[in-house]
């Protein structure tokens, strides 16, 4: 039997007693119980079991003394009905959510140029419409968030990906570009500097995200590019409070994604150095499961990031007119 007979019945005869069967039988791995947990007798249980392997044309389940074991036919089709079913309940939930107003818990990491401008109003618009919704908000780098949403710690993220990185169990959908500047405290004496070069700051004490970060790395290749000493009074921080609040109080410099800058540059808490910067991490997006259907807080969201950054998108466009 070809796989395009196999994909059409599948679609058009695996039922979905059929699945709870397969999956009860491989959590059982014995006829009985699985037949007491589908609410079927034991000769049902088994004949049901024998029509779907007359169906696909293949053994699911290998017969054994006490008991059954699945087969690798049985192993790569269990693994999808598993989802499928998985998929059936968050539908069921999808449908009481939407008659009873979305709510529930949301958890999304992000990096921190969208972080400080367009997540606060995707939050604010998902608020107004889902009152109910708790949404939690993880700050970090791309490689930690992205690790934690394998763990499936996060619903979602706006970060990166690396193009050397492959992560074909993710999708990515890229919403917006970053630009990067250098800031310090205002008053900082290399704010008046007229001619400011990149060979001036490789022996200014720097505050940097951490080694392996993508910042970090275009950081590097910035002063390795320029054949210059890279810079050695160095502190490690992710968190932009504690990067700000030492930025206040003292001379360190920091590479930070402009629309940031230009917010605490307006609040007048940091200074824009008169320097432009070869250092360009490019686009962030969208990243989630290929495989995993969002909650309908997680949906309604991520509809309203998108809104957002394409609302920030178009007044960049009227701006640079």
């Amino acid at each position: 039997m070809g796989s395009a007979e196999i994909s059409r019945r599948l679609k058009t005869r695996l039922k979905t007693r059929h699945m709870l069967l397969l999956v009860a039988l491989d959590d059982a791995r014995n006829m009985h119980e699985a037949a007491s947990l589908t609410a079927m007798t034991q000769p049902g249980a088994s004949k049901m079991l024998k029509d779907i392997e007359e169906m696909l044309g293949v053994s699911l389940f290998e017969r054994l003394p006490r008991g059954v074991r699945p087969t690798v036919y049985g192993e790569a089709l269990i693994r999808h009905v598993r989802l499928a079913l998985e998929h059936l309940v968050q539908g069921q939930e999808a449908l009481a959510a939407v008659g009873a107003g979305v709510s529930g818990q949301v958890t999304i990491g992000v990096v921190v140029a969208p972080a400080l401008t367009l997540v606060p109003q995707a939050i604010a618009a998902a608020k107004a419409e889902a009152p109910g919704l708790c949404i939690g908000v993880e700050v970090g780098t791309s490689d930690d968030l992205v690790a934690q949403l394998k763990q499936e710690r996060l619903d979602f993220l706006i970060a990166r990906i690396l193009e050397k990185e492959d992560e074909p169990g993710l999708l990515y959908e890229e919403i917006g570009e970053e630009s990067e500047c250098i800031v310090a405290r205002t008053g900082h004496p290399l704010c008046q500097r007229k001619d400011l070069a990149l060979k001036d700051l490789s022996t200014a004490k720097w505050i940097l995200s951490p080694q392996g970060s993508i910042l970090r790395n275009y950081f590097d290749m910035m002063f390795r590019r320029a054949d210059l000493e890279m810079p050695s009074n160095v502190v490690e921080v992710t968190s932009i409070a504690i990067i700000t609040s030492l930025l206040r109080q003292s001379d360190f410099l920091n590479i930070m994604p402009s629309d940031v800058a230009r917010h605490y540059a307006k609040t007048g808490e940091l200074a824009i150095l008169p320097i432009d910067v070869p250092c360009q991490v490019g686009g962030y997006g969208i990243i989630w499961h290929r495989d995993q259907l969002l909650s309908p807080g997680a949906a309604l969201l991520m509809r309203h990031v998108r809104a957002v950054a394409r609302a920030m998108k178009a007044e960049e466009g009227r701006s640079a007119v």
